[in-house]
């Protein structure tokens, strides 16, 4: 067979692949672009699937709510060796977390010094902060110092004091009042409008309307 018979032969056979040639270039033009929707598509489906995480929400603002309440409870306070500081009696009392508080029906507070003083103080109603070293009586207010003596051995006498309103700071020993009030020391009464006494020093101070009873020692028997 000779070769001008073979020509229109080849020429069938070149034009499909001449045509998926030009098919490929024509498709090759917009391949970016095909790709370029195919990685749009990809995304957005990525975005509608992938699991969704809600922002933190801002901290609520604490409410003067109680969150936990107890009924006829003691609360107790050491120091760094162990040794009793003092004690909290209530009837009931509510905790409030937005200030730290406990607010306290009916108290009854037992200070121990470390040289073995005792005071109790008695209320209507105490608020007392988160670790015990600041309360707050209000109402009916009594405290008492027992007679007791200094590390000298002179003897000290009892000491009470009444009142509206008394803040006491436990590991101080000290107690103040902005109100009125009556202190009794051994048969002496004094009365002033502020209050303020160390329980370490001794010392009671008495500001504004001040007035004082003293009353007659008894004599000294001659010898």
């Amino acid at each position: 067979m000779s070769a001008a018979m073979l020509t229109p032969v080849s020429q069938l056979l070149r034009q499909p692949w001449t045509r998926l040639l030009r098919l490929w270039d024509h498709i090759s033009i917009y391949l970016p672009i095909l790709m370029m929707g195919m990685l749009a598509l990809g995304t957005y489906w990525l975005v509608r699937n992938s699991p969704v995480f809600n922002a933190p929400e801002a901290a609520a603002a604490l409410k003067h709510e109680s969150d936990y309440f107890m009924r006829k409870f003691t609360i107790k306070t050491f120091d760094e060796d162990g040794l009793l500081k003092s004690e909290i009696f209530g009837i009931e009392a509510r905790h409030y977390p937005d200030s730290d508080t406990l607010e306290i029906d009916e108290p009854r507070i037992r200070s121990l010094s470390l040289e073995g003083r005792v005071v109790t103080s008695t209320g209507d109603r105490a608020l007392a902060n988160g670790d015990g070293s600041e309360v707050q009586l209000m109402g009916n207010v009594h405290v008492v110092r027992d007679a007791t003596t200094d590390a000298d051995g002179k003897e000290l006498p009892r000491m009470e004091f009444q009142g509206e309103f008394l803040h006491a700071f436990v590991n101080d020993e000290r107690v103040k009042s902005h109100k009125p009030v009556v202190l009794t020391r051994g048969s002496d009464q004094f009365t002033g409008d502020t209050f303020a006494y160390d329980n370490i020093s001794g010392v009671a101070e008495l500001k504004g309307r001040v007035k004082g009873l003293l009353m007659p020692r008894s004599a000294i028997p001659p010898r």
